[in-house]
């Protein structure tokens, strides 16, 4: 008698379905049947991720409100400039910028030896940048590299007091 290919299965989500297993070796097949009877068919794994991506996507938007509020907040409470640029890179920058000052600071200040009116130096001049792109440049680097990219900032990084310039 030949080991069965075509298998009941009771999907943990309450749907039936025969599945034909004969691709599959015959000492495998009943292991395999029971690991699907444990998951949803394949309707309703399709449903679910569809919506897990939409949740995802609420996810992300909700996401990036709550830290573009807390940057904002964050460059009022310590007035930095406004940044230029487009529409969608002064978001962007603004939040680069205070998550790049706050890992300096912690860096440097907190858990490094660099002192409070350091600090206000380094401060200082990261004010001048206020060109969003930069800022959305350095979101990668190294705490420790802030100074020496401040220095390496050109003047189309800064703003001009001439504004026909």
């Amino acid at each position: 008698m030949a080991v069965k290919t075509i298998w009941p299965i009771n999907h943990s989500c309450g749907h039936k379905d025969d599945r034909d297993l004969s691709g599959r070796p015959a000492d495998r097949r009943a292991g395999f049947a029971e690991w699907l009877a444990n998951q949803e068919c394949s309707e309703c794994w399709h449903a679910s991720k569809e919506n897990s991506e939409q949740d995802k996507a609420a996810w992300v938007k909700a996401k990036r409100a709550e830290e573009q509020a807390e940057s904002e907040a964050w460059s009022q409470q310590y007035r930095m400039p406004p940044l230029e640029g487009t529409e969608r890179a002064v978001p962007w920058g603004v939040r680069c910028r205070h998550q790049i000052l706050a890992a300096v600071y912690t860096a440097l200040v907190v858990e490094g030896e660099t002192s409070e009116a350091e600090w206000e130096g380094i401060e200082e001049t990261a004010r001048t940048i206020t060109r969003a792109g930069w800022w959305i440049d350095q979101r990668s680097s190294e705490p420790d590299d802030l100074t020496e990219l401040l220095q390496a900032a050109s003047d189309a990084d800064r703003p001009s007091e001439n504004p026909y310039f």
